[in-house]
């Protein structure tokens, strides 16, 4: 259970970070002209860099602090405000009517409730 819990954050970790580098640099004009990134010329700029500042740090958060050993319990923690940040990303695919994304964010949320499940419950650093 343990390597599925590690095997899960690593995978979002690699989302999160792609995500986040995507966000934080690519220009919002040329996300909006990406498939799945319609919805960046409905928000603002420094909404979207924001969304890819936190992924970037959801990245970091899911893994670095269980590696390192320094307060471990914000790997889990990091999990559930993905699960929250996921949640976000259905809704506002869903009114576009994307639903392909739709269902890969459900993927995504349910891989981070696993992770905060796990790290929470019966695998805990703390034990």
């Amino acid at each position: 259970m343990n390597l599925a819990l590690w095997i899960g954050a690593g995978l979002l970790a690699v989302v999160a970070l792609t995500g986040g580098i995507s966000k934080t640099f690519v220009p919002r004009e040329k996300l909006a002209a990406v498939q799945g990134g319609g919805w960046t010329a409905d928000a603002g700029a420094g909404f979207v860099k924001a969304l890819g500042v936190l992924e970037l740090l959801a990245a970091g958060g899911l893994i670095l602090p269980a590696a390192v050993g320094i307060a471990p319990v914000l790997a889990p923690v990091t999990a559930v405000c993905w699960v929250l940040l996921m949640a976000g990303a259905m809704i506002t695919h869903g009114r576009r009517g994307e639903f392909l994304y739709v269902v890969l964010n459900l993927v995504y949320l349910v891989l981070a409730a696993f992770v905060a499940w796990g790290r929470f419950g019966p695998e805990s650093f703390s034990g």
